[in-house]
């Protein structure tokens, strides 16, 4: 075991120190606004709010009058004054008022004196800083309402229909004419001109048939990419929103689906594209063949033709000024959002729990047009009519903090703050090529991937951070098992993603060990009849990992706090106000670190939730340490309180 070592970096609070050293982050200040620092609940504009801080005593640390919030009302910022609230051996808790001024109102921590070395610090989402940093990483505090509990706590079950099951009534489809069929078992074709057209046959009856499987696994949520009618087999380019591809078993198997869903306690979520339509859309047929039409005002048009998303023709975008647009797409129980959460003939358990917005952060973008919250505000107001617990959740593919306030999207595909930087943990050096760069995945180290997830995650309100999607794969990326390498590193990266702040959403297959290199080769149809091809350990630790997270309130809404990193390993606590959880993540063997116990173990009331490592307490009183195992690639889970 190697001796504790410290090195807090200024900005990040990690540590950015020499190769192969461990950092423990135990004596650091902490705050996040889970309920042990911030009361439960929405604020109302005006409410003045008691947020605390712990403040690990130290030869350095602060005195009784030495620590500050600093808010930010109205675009000023002021300093409250923080006043003791209790104390033990170990840390101090302050806790000051602070007023929710403005709809999302930021604050930070000054910890002084200023005559300590080095002079005062500020504690931010980003972590304590030793000089001056930027807002962006202030706390927050929002009045806007949180996703509803159900999508907090979830466990999503990503699907893409045509390669999830075919049911025989898909025998009597034929193929449409831009299809290329394909036998079930067929090798998916991930690269060139071809994959978009490769169809499966999958279908939503084939689905139902297998909701036995997601059960036993644990899935909350199943949510669909595109149902629509489209021409190609992912159907983002729809040709309507008023109907289901009849590939897929049209309305009739959509009722039928969302109905046996619902009766299994479990819910379902749809995928809009409110940035594009396809160019066989019956809107844009229109708005060609009549330039009166009012159908031409939904899309942007320049003098060579319409405007395609990201400049592919076959996906005209859509014009979220247009009149008209909004009553249709968007807003009220008649738009296709509304009807679509409504369900048929007014049946609820016919209906969508929410919805998954497609590019949501080009939505209403374009040159000097930007209506992307105003769309997003205005399906959030649809919702509140047709169903108020419905989840709205939006794709965003890199820095979603200026779209992820609140008062929008309940929540996005977290890539930023959490897919990327694990992808760069667990990847082999130049193994999988980027989805965004021209080169590999670049292989970081413990301290480089927290300190990733830490400054992506502060852009958000923790009422955000608590519901975002997270996830390792998903039908756009690469598979785990390709990234990672190795059954054993996949599984212990399924054990953080099911262990982190946030929903775990898994993209059907992975739990089976399934592998692609790309979005496209990665929408492997599942091997139902092919068991030789199925990871039934990785299969079977899912599951335990589901009911891990469904058996403790910590994991589910906890706070976060990181407390070890090292190059090949990670450690964090999640804590509620009655329950303490302690995560250990290793992606190899590394040389093990002992953790002062004082502020994560209370008594010697230790219980392993999963892995076979034992965490070993040796010393008394305030020598007490936490002996953690250098195995690896492993993953643990210890209950402290």
């Amino acid at each position: 075991m190697t001796a504790p070592t410290t090195s807090v970096a200024a900005s990040t609070g990690v540590g950015s120190g020499h190769a192969g050293r461990t950092r423990l982050l135990t004596d650091l200040p902490h705050h996040d606004g889970s309920e042990s620092y911030v009361p439960t609940g929405t604020p109302a504009l005006g409410d003045a709010v008691p947020v605390r801080v712990r403040v690990p005593h130290g030869p350095d640390g602060p005195g009784d009058d030495d620590v500050w919030v600093r808010v930010v009302q109205d675009g000023e910022p002021l300093l409250v004054q923080a006043r003791p609230e209790r104390r033990d051996e170990h840390e101090t808790w302050f806790v000051a008022d602070v007023v929710a001024h403005n709809p999302v109102t930021s604050y930070r921590f000054f910890l002084g004196p200023s005559t300590r070395p080095g002079g005062h610090r500020w504690l931010t989402g980003r972590g304590v800083a030793t000089r001056d940093v930027p807002d962006a990483s202030d706390f927050r505090l929002s009045t806007h309402a949180p996703a509803p509990g159900w999508g907090t706590g979830s466990f999503v079950y990503q699907v893409f229909p045509d390669r999830f099951a075919r049911s025989t009534r898909a025998d009597a489809h034929e193929a449409p004419e831009w299809a290329e069929p394909r036998a079930w078992n067929d090798p998916v074709d991930g690269f060139g001109p071809g994959a978009g057209r490769q169809l499966y046959g999958g279908d939503l009856w084939g689905i139902a048939e297998h909701l036995d499987h997601l059960e036993r696994l644990g899935v909350d949520v199943l949510y669909l990419t595109p149902t629509f009618p489209g021409r190609s087999n992912h159907r983002y380019d729809a040709t309507t929103f008023d109907r289901v591809d009849p590939l897929l078993g049209g309305d009739e198997a959509f009722a039928a689906l969302a109905r046996a869903v619902h009766a299994r306690g479990m819910r379902i979520m749809g995928d809009l594209t409110t940035n594009h339509t396809g160019v066989g859309h019956e809107w844009f047929r229109r708005a060609l063949a009549e330039p009166s039409a009012p159908e031409r005002d939904y899309y942007y048009w320049t003098p060579d033709g319409h405007v395609g998303w990201l400049g592919h023709p076959s996906l005209p975008k859509l014009d979220h000024g247009a009149p008209g647009l909004a009553d249709r797409l968007v807003r009220g129980p008649g738009s296709v959002v509304g009807r679509w959460l409504a369900g048929g003939d007014g049946d609820p358990d016919a209906g969508l729990d929410g919805w998954r917005i497609d590019v949501a952060n080009m939505t209403g973008r374009y040159r000097d047009a930007d209506r992307a919250h105003a769309v997003a505000r205005e399906i959030r107001a649809t919702m509140a009519q047709v169903r108020p617990d419905a989840l709205l959740v939006g794709e965003h593919f890199h820095d979603s903090g200026a779209d992820a306030q609140g008062d929008g999207w309940h929540a996005v595909m977290n890539y930023s703050a959490f897919t990327r930087p694990l992808w760069s943990w667990l990847v082999p050096h130049g193994a999988v090529r980027s989805l965004e760069l021209p080169g590999p995945i670049a292989r970081r180290d413990g301290c480089a991937t927290v300190a990733t997830m830490r400054e992506f995650a502060s852009a958000v309100p923790w009422s955000v951070t608590r519901s975002q999607w997270n996830m390792l794969a998903s039908h756009d990326t690469p598979r785990l098992r390709t990234i990672a390498g190795s059954a054993d590193l996949a599984q212990a990266a399924a054990t953080m993603l099911f262990t982190y702040p946030g929903t775990p959403v898994v993209f059907a297959g992975d739990e089976l060990g399934l592998e692609g290199r790309n979005g496209e080769e990665s929408r492997t149809p599942m091997p139902w009849d092919r068991p030789g091809d199925r990871d039934e350990a990785t299969l079977a630790h899912y599951a335990t990992l589901a009911r891990l997270r469904r058996s403790s309130r910590a994991l589910r809404e906890g706070g976060l706090r990181w407390v070890m990193v090292d190059d090949d390993a990670v450690a964090y606590v999640r804590e509620t106000v009655d329950e303490r959880v302690l995560v250990l993540v290793a992606r190899a063997p590394w040389p093990g670190a002992h953790l002062p116990a004082g502020t994560l173990l209370g008594a010697d009331a230790l219980e392993t939730l999963l892995g076979d490592a034992p965490l070993r307490v040796s010393g008394r009183g305030a020598d007490r340490v936490l002996a953690l195992p250098g195995d690896g690639p492993a993953a643990s889970v210890w209950r402290l309180v």
